[in-house]
């Protein structure tokens, strides 16, 4: 069992697949996703990876998340989640992972906070038909009725569907599938909805009721090592190109700038000090 990754929702777009038909895509970005902690079997009971992605300014930390982030020697990360795993599949503090954790075609589950909804009644939150639009019904067509029963037991019971907070739960949308990835630009695109709004954090897991695929790595798929972080493409590439300068060939060193040969030959302009002794 493989672990999981932290990404942020950047929103929905589509794209063309080799048929020329359009697929509906939500994109994820990765950000800065490594180990922050380890669980092992002695010390813990279980064997999971602690993962932490994101970035956050360090005097918006309490003095124990500091310590926390200094032990593992890696930058503090905004949001944390941990991943069970396999005993083989426990990574080293401080590993940063790639896209290139999911392959191409593999389904994966995805799990995120749903957008809220506010208040709503039972007809929008749980599906209700309502009462009938005639037969004595007078000014409440979208309720939901009755919601007791006789005197025994005299009561409601809990968890009886009626009105109220719609949304922002933590929801689970299984087998998705992996359309492509970017590992340039960090994104993962997703087939399908997934859960949560614009710029909230999920998880992606490998599909609990699909079969792994043969093309994924294991234990995980890491960023190699001397690959430039995707925000750090941009403010690198023009540097390079300022940098590249073109060398001179050993004849123009040789015959060098016309203005300056003509300049050094040239007499000198005639200073005041001079101009007054010739008065004189």
């Amino acid at each position: 069992m493989r672990t999981g990754l932290i990404a942020q929702k950047l929103g929905m777009t589509r794209v063309f697949d080799d048929q020329g038909s359009h697929v509906p895509v939500t994109v994820l970005r990765l950000e800065g996703c490594q180990v922050v902690g380890r669980r092992t079997r002695d010390n813990d009971g279980y064997t999971a990876v602690q993962l932490g992605a994101g970035k956050i300014k360090v005097k918006n930390l309490s003095k124990a998340q500091r310590g926390h982030f200094a032990k593992a020697k890696v930058e503090p990360k905004r949001r944390i989640a941990e991943f069970r795993v396999s005993d083989e599949a426990l990574l080293d503090l401080g590993a940063e992972l790639s896209v290139n954790h999911f392959v191409s075609g593999q389904f994966v589950d995805v799990t995120g906070t749903s957008v809220g909804k506010g208040f709503a009644g039972v007809m929008k939150r749980h599906n209700f038909h309502g009462l009938r639009a005639s037969h004595g019904v007078s000014l409440s067509h979208r309720s939901h009725g009755s919601t007791g029963n006789s005197q025994d037991p005299g009561k409601v019971f809990k968890g009886k569907k009626m009105a109220g907070h719609m949304g922002d739960r933590r929801v689970t949308t299984q087998n998705l599938m992996v359309f492509s990835t970017d590992e340039e630009r960090g994104l993962i695109l997703i087939r399908g909805a997934v859960p949560g709004a614009e710029g909230g954090w999920v998880l992606i897991r490998d599909a609990v009721k699909k079969t792994p695929p043969e093309g994924a790595p294991f234990p995980a798929g890491l960023r190699a090592e001397g690959t430039p972080m995707p925000a750090e493409d941009a403010a690198t590439e023009p540097a390079a190109e300022e940098a590249v300068e073109t060398p001179e060939t050993p004849v123009e060193a040789a015959a060098g700038d016309p203005a300056e040969d003509e300049s050094a030959g040239a007499p000198e302009a005639p200073t005041e000090a001079a101009e007054k002794k010739k008065d004189r």
